[in-house]
């Protein structure tokens, strides 16, 4: 009778069970994971570059104006070892790193306040949505009215340009947390601070950092067009040495800064990738095998 029951049980392990306990035995090396999550990337490189040496083949534009990608990287390799690109590296990290945190602290204020106030929501919340669509370099003729040419300028910018991206993943997030939730935590004895920190905030985490990753590249392309305008004579920067290089014409070095910009950007947006995947992995929504 017993290994009746136990045929009937393992003859009932089918479909999405199966597939379920496939999966829990599949294990996977951190060095498969790692290569699985870096091919991608380094394919889609190679075909960019491969398409960049054939348009310079074509002879669409000259040398002196479309560098090969041979010659591009060979002058990043000597820019990368130079001390002007270390302190402007950190010059416009450093600024970057400001605007940003003053940014997360005014967007996740104004979020929570506009999410849960409903006169704010109704008086500024469209505001919100409304700074959010500006192009960032509208705001610089009115950073340089009111601070000149000066760090203040490119700060006021880089808040504006990130701040509202934030209030709104806030928003979002706590919009669609459900009301049962709410109750749950309500009856548990969860009341003011404490029902945000154990109850809202994880809840509307996900969106939270979906517009704190949106937030962060509106504040790259606010600082990167702040340096671009707003040259500040004794302090070399990533912006500036690209403003030099164009008034130079020195087109290797001006792409070898643009990769530098990229990269920076990528950088940023792989910590905010493993920050998603802890994120979703505690939510338990994400394949531990594929992880």
């Amino acid at each position: 009778m017993a290994n009746d029951v136990l045929t009937r049980d393992d003859s009932t392990i089918s479909g999405l069970d199966a597939l379920e306990i496939a999966s829990k035995q599949k294990v996977t090396s951190r060095a498969g994971r790692l290569w699985s999550g870096t091919w991608p990337k380094v394919a889609a490189i190679g075909i960019a570059i491969f398409i960049w040496q054939v348009v310079v083949w074509t002879g669409w534009k000259p040398p002196y104006s479309l560098p090969p990608p041979a010659e591009v990287f060979s002058d990043l390799g000597t820019y990368v070892t130079q001390g002007a690109f270390w302190h402007g590296l950190a010059t416009t990290l450093r600024r970057a790193a400001v605007g940003f945190a003053a940014a997360v602290a005014i967007g996740l204020a104004i979020g929570l306040a506009v999410a849960r106030v409903r006169i704010l929501r109704a008086a500024i919340g469209s505001m919100i949505t409304a700074l959010q669509t500006m192009p960032s370099i509208a705001w610089f003729p009115l950073a340089i009215l009111l601070f000149q040419l000066s760090e203040q300028a490119i700060f006021f910018v880089v808040v504006l340009g990130a701040a509202p991206s934030i209030a709104n993943g806030v928003i979002y997030g706590l919009d669609y947390i459900p009301p049962l939730l709410l109750r749950a935590g309500r009856n548990i004895g969860a009341r003011g601070a404490s029902l945000y920190r154990y109850v809202i905030v994880p809840a509307a985490l996900p969106a939270i950092i979906a517009g704190l990753k949106q937030g962060w590249a509106f504040a790259w392309r606010s600082l990167m067009a702040g340096e671009l305008l707003v040259v500040i004579a004794t302090k070399t920067s990533i912006g500036a040495q690209l403003t030099y290089a164009r008034e130079l014409s020195e087109a290797p070095r001006l792409m070898s800064i643009m990769i530098v910009i990229l990269v920076v950007g990528l950088v940023v947006d792989a910590a905010f990738g493993a920050a998603d995947r802890a994120v979703r992995r505690r939510w338990g929504v994400l394949d531990q095998a594929g992880a």
